[in-house]
């Protein structure tokens, strides 16, 4: 009885990689017999080390037996890991389109137009492959028995195959969010991080992109999104850090959403006095990271007191986050700020341009502002006509 070798459409690239075998691959695979002419054809491929040869039997191959059956699949495959090593980004994606034409699930084939598209910097094409990718994962996993497998093997056999993939899955999606991040244009960003979270909603990273999501909207002045973001990860996530400062930094200059961020800002607080330290991080980072955070929930609900007419406790709170917030400029300044006017409706005219001194000597949004206030302060009152 002659060997059956079985291969699928990114043989040698798989070979290299020592990536899964082939039971264990999401697609099609495509059979090749022994000591046939394809047989031969891609021994002399794999063997072949200078890249003119290689593209040359590799074309020999696509215009001979790769004619044949569904070996069209296979000398597709070829094309798209021989432009992937030559970094021909273009020819990659033409051939791996061709592919997909021929096996729509070919999960390896969408490995290598992300990783061709991540290479490239095209995020567009990188979205579009993970969507792809993602499809292919979910079709796979809710796919009926074949014909002759019993419902209970192929759950087990699906079962082992996901886990052999789940690496380059994995991988995948680290690609795919990592070129969202180069985005540029932050409303773009924002729209594909969410997207992101989407097409992978149980990757360990689906959160991460929607808390940045949800920051981007903020840069982006869309408060909407991020309010709909944020909120809606915090519903998921209640203990969500990120998420709760966003929150109460909003909510603190709404009259009509005071309580909510006090209670945010102070859930903030408490988390973060028992917030195990991440990963990676050494003592004297994360200090500094938590200090931060502590700072930017002081500030709001110094925020929350000055609306409340509270302004005593609001200098209390402000005065407070003011050296946790040294680090940040922008949030700095803006504590200064605020601290400026929670003592002016105090009276305490002197204090209040230091405040705002500070508030101006640093580089942010706020420093045109505080210097307008300093310069209202310094203007001599007109006296009252007897």
């Amino acid at each position: 009885m002659r060997t059956i070798r079985w291969l699928c459409s990114a043989l040698l690239f798989l070979w290299a990689l020592g990536t899964p075998t082939v039971a264990q691959q999401i697609g099609k695979y495509v059979p090749v017999q022994a000591g046939s002419e394809a047989d031969h054809a891609l021994a002399e491929i794999n063997a072949a080390t200078d890249p003119a040869k290689k593209l040359e039997l590799i074309q020999k191959f696509a215009d001979g037996p790769g004619k044949e059956g569904n070996y069209p699949l296979l000398a597709n495959g070829l094309f798209v890991d021989y432009y992937l090593g030559q970094k021909n980004y273009d020819k990659v994606f033409e051939y791996g389109d061709k592919v997909f034409a021929l096996d729509p699930d070919s999960f390896q084939n969408a490995i290598s137009m992300v990783r061709a598209a991540a290479e490239k910097g095209d995020v567009d094409k990188l979205v579009a492959y993970g969507e792809t990718a993602s499809g292919i994962v979910q079709r796979f996993k809710a796919s009926a028995a074949p014909d002759g497998t019993s419902d209970a093997v192929w759950a087990e056999q699906k079962t082992r195959t996901l886990e052999a993939n789940k690496d380059s899955y994995t991988y995948v999606q680290q690609l795919v969010l990592n070129g969202v991040y180069q985005v540029k244009d932050v409303a773009k960003r924002a729209a594909l991080l969410v997207k992101f979270a989407a097409l992978f909603p149980d990757s360990p990273y689906a959160v991460q992109a929607l808390g940045v999501a949800a920051t981007s909207y903020q840069q982006a002045q869309n408060a909407p999104k991020m309010l709909e973001v944020a909120n809606g990860l915090l519903a998921k996530d209640p203990d969500n850090l990120g998420m709760l400062l966003l929150l109460s930094d909003y909510y603190c200059e709404k009259p009509d959403q005071l309580d909510k961020a006090a209670t945010y800002a102070k859930k903030a607080i408490s988390l973060l006095d028992t917030a195990p330290k991440p990963e990676g991080v050494t003592d004297e980072q994360w200090a500094q990271q938590k200090g931060l955070q502590k700072g930017l929930a002081l500030s709001s609900l110094g925020q929350v007191s000055i609306e409340k007419k509270d302004n005593a406790q609001a200098v209390d709170n402000l005065k407070s986050a003011a050296p946790l917030l040294k680090s940040d400029d922008g949030s700095y300044a803006r504590n200064q700020y605020r601290l400026g006017f929670a003592l002016l409706n105090l009276k305490r005219n002197a204090e209040a341009k230091d405040a705002f001194t500070q508030a101006a000597s640093v580089n942010s949004p706020y420093k045109a502002m505080a210097l307008d206030k300093l310069k209202s302060l310094a203007a001599p009152t007109k006296k009252k006509a007897s």
